[in-house]
């Protein structure tokens, strides 16, 4: 059996540039991301989008052309007027085809809507979300919607799972492969359901897998040590911000010759001296 990969920023940075440089060109590559959303969504009522004006934005521009091309017509809000290329390319075609156009400077911009999706940072977001951007984060997370987050939630660090402020996500719908962002740190917290949609990309790199929740008793028996994430921060003297569980965890496997269980009520990291591996009770 094949396990998904689970990546690290970069790798998924430097193998989506290769298969653009390769095989498909970024426009196209957009285009199957948002399909992948679509997919994974039972898409009803009123469909709110929010961009942002990198190419998670573009990602929510494209899925407003394919909602337009099956019979829904989305609101998309812009948090301000830049835009990628692919992104721009994406935003006209959903316009010329029929989109509508919110406002966020409005009292609870969001009201009426069934759908909220949240396509404002992506994964490679690093640090504390401020000004218009953490605004929009806070009107998603106060209105009644579904919440859908594009590739991460909002706010989140991919490789971290590190974030002060991000997006309560009902699903989030992973793009290319799972991060290792989506397991660690605040992330548990963030999010709700996770699934990955494969669009293709081709890693240069192994790095992680994942394996299923139920799976992780497996690992907790014989040879194991089992901590929660809390009695491994003490351990190694973890604080705020250093979230880097995953290389210590397979550090400490290979010294010891034991396999490493590290876990929160959602999520876990288990190395068993080989491989290094990341579950969670929220994937779909």
């Amino acid at each position: 059996m094949t396990l998904p990969p689970v990546v690290t920023v970069q790798n998924m940075r430097e193998s989506d540039a290769h298969t653009i440089a390769t095989a498909v060109t970024s426009a196209e590559l957009m285009y199957r991301a948002a399909l992948g959303i679509f997919q994974a969504v039972r898409f009803t009522g009123k469909v709110a989008i929010v961009c942002g004006s990198g190419n998670n934005g573009g990602d929510g521009y494209a899925l407003a052309c394919i909602l337009l091309d099956n019979g829904i017509t989305p609101t998309i809000f812009r948090v301000n007027e830049k835009f990628s290329k692919d992104g721009l390319f994406y935003y006209r075609t959903a316009m010329d085809k029929g989109a509508e156009e919110g406002n966020l400077r409005v009292p609870a911009p969001f009201t009426g809507f069934d759908i909220v999706v949240d396509c404002l940072l992506g994964t490679g977001f690093k640090g504390e979300v401020r000004g218009e951007m953490r605004e929009a984060i806070e009107l998603i997370n106060a209105c009644s919607a579904y919440i859908i987050s594009a590739d991460i939630n909002s706010g989140i660090n991919g490789d971290t799972g590190e974030a002060a402020v991000a997006v309560n996500s009902d699903l989030t719908v992973s793009v290319g492969a799972f991060k290792t962002g989506m397991f660690l740190g605040d992330a548990p917290y963030f999010i709700g359901g996770l699934k990955n949609a494969d669009i293709g990309i081709t890693l240069l790199r192994q790095e992680y897998y994942l394996i299923d929740w139920e799976q992780l008793p497996l690992f907790e028996g014989y040879n194991a040590v089992v901590m929660t994430m809390e009695e491994f921060c003490e351990r190694f003297d973890l604080g705020d911000g250093d979230f880097d569980v995953a290389d210590r965890a397979a550090r400490l496997s290979n010294e010891s010759g034991k396999i490493i269980v590290v876990k929160t009520a959602h999520s876990a990291v288990a190395a068993d001296m080989q491989y290094l591996y990341f579950c969670a009770d929220y994937v779909r």
